[in-house]
């Protein structure tokens, strides 16, 4: 899996109802930047807005953050761990993701043998011929 090298932040995010009721109560503050790292990390590394119980340090949070996070509702609880709530519908999947940088890749490709070889070499067709297709 490919991650982002990015994640969006609605600019709606400080005055979203579920983030004011989480700040209103005690310890909200770090819950939310737990929130916000969790959207870091799944951007990261490509999970699609999934967050394994072992990463929950890695984003600097603790047990009573994550229960804060599936109360407010902007986590549920899974096996393993936890979703963001409403990852896909603001994030890009990481299908998308691969599909990009495949496409980058092979015009680069296609770009370099245009630029560096004799004209009409088309090297650049073989080594995508060589390149791994998704079994559908």
């Amino acid at each position: 899996m490919s991650g982002l090298p990015w994640v969006r932040f609605d600019t709606d995010l400080p005055d979203n109802p579920k983030i004011l009721e989480l700040l209103s109560r005690r310890a909200g503050h770090a819950a939310g930047f737990v929130y916000c790292c969790s959207l870091a990390y799944a951007g990261r590394h490509g999970t699609d807005g999934f967050i394994p119980r072992a990463a929950l340090s890695r984003i600097h949070g603790r047990q009573s953050d994550a229960a804060s996070l599936v109360s407010a509702g902007l986590w549920a609880e899974v096996d393993n761990g936890w979703e963001i709530h409403g990852w896909e519908e603001y994030q890009q999947a990481s299908t998308t993701t691969d599909a990009i940088r495949s496409k980058q890749k092979a015009g680069a490709a296609k770009g370099n043998c245009r630029r560096w070889h004799k004209v009409g070499c088309e090297c650049w067709k073989a080594a995508e011929d060589m390149r791994p297709r998704a079994v559908l």
